[in-house]
């Protein structure tokens, strides 16, 4: 009896059909770009700044001299954005001995018209104290393909450009 539950056993397995669902995926692309021109300018402010030791500053203004006082920003004189400057006069305080002094001026970027853009160029750029400018990319001749065999190409271009293909198999089975 136990080997007739066996060999029917096996024969109701071998009998059995299979039921498996089957996915096969091909998922091909080709992407390309050309680089896009830029400009970021940055506008800098007027900074004045003084330090020393064993010296005497003054400010000389309207005939009038008064020692002790530092110069500096203008603020109330002010052209195109840029303050204006009010010099400092420096003296020994005491003579024969040893003086250091450091004094720095930057001069602010004025403020310009506005820039136009027209056509997707800028026909000027402000000439600020910090530019950062690229010049974009040339497409040239830039191209991706695909053919029905599945074959995908990318033809290169000019300079600030790039290409990608991608090829990708999936096989699912449950």
């Amino acid at each position: 009896m136990r080997r007739f539950f066996f060999v029917s056993s096996l024969t109701l397995f071998a009998l059995s059909p299979a039921h498996a669902d089957i996915t096969h995926k091909l998922t091909q692309s080709a992407q390309i770009s050309v680089d896009q021109a830029y400009s970021s300018a940055t506008r800098l402010g007027s900074t004045y700044s003084v330090s020393g030791s064993n010296v005497t500053p003054s400010v000389t203004s309207g005939g009038s001299t008064t020692s002790g006082a530092i110069g500096g920003l203008n603020l109330s004189s002010i052209t195109d954005g840029v303050p204006g400057l009010t010099d400092t006069a420096f003296t020994q305080s005491t003579t024969g001995e040893s003086f250091s002094l450091t004094e720095s001026y930057v001069e602010a970027d004025t403020i310009p018209s506005a820039t136009a853009v027209s056509t997707g160029n800028v026909t000027s750029l402000p000439a600020f104290g910090s530019v950062v400018t690229g010049s974009g990319g040339v497409a040239g001749s830039l191209a991706a393909t695909a053919s029905a065999a599945g074959d995908i190409t990318i033809t290169a271009g000019g300079a600030g450009t790039s290409g990608i293909l991608s090829n990708s198999q999936s096989i699912e089975i449950d």
